[in-house]
């Protein structure tokens, strides 16, 4: 019995090469952006005639793209990512959201979600 769940599922474009990153004695990370858009259209309608429903569609189409930054842990997910993901690679990435802080460079404490694939 799962009594709590956090998995997120995405498809999406990479936006920059994935960088390695270490920070002193910990694991080194790959990271990079992934984006997801939303498309949606405006002023839809429907017409009738006869038995038959047609969708007529007037409006403009609408999109949204959502930006969410990517972090690869486990070691040869990680190497792999590093080595063959690009910039413009349409990638599935499945892992769970994670929300942090950190403090900035003008010592500001920033809130940051993430997710761990």
């Amino acid at each position: 019995l799962v009594s709590a769940m956090n998995r997120v599922q995405l498809l999406g474009r990479v936006g920059q090469d994935p960088i390695m990153r270490q920070v002193e004695g910990k694991n080194p990370v790959t990271i990079f952006s992934l984006a997801t858009n939303e498309m949606w259209r405006t002023g839809d309608s429907e017409v009738g005639q006869g038995a038959l429903l047609l969708l007529s569609t007037l409006g403009d189409v609408s999109q949204k793209t959502t930006w969410h930054r990517i972090s690869v842990f486990r070691p040869g997910l990680r190497d792999v990512t590093y080595q063959y993901v690009r910039k413009g690679s349409r990638i599935f990435v499945e892992g769970k959201i994670d929300y942090g802080e950190y403090t900035d460079k003008n010592n500001v404490r920033r809130q940051a979600t993430t997710i761990i694939a």
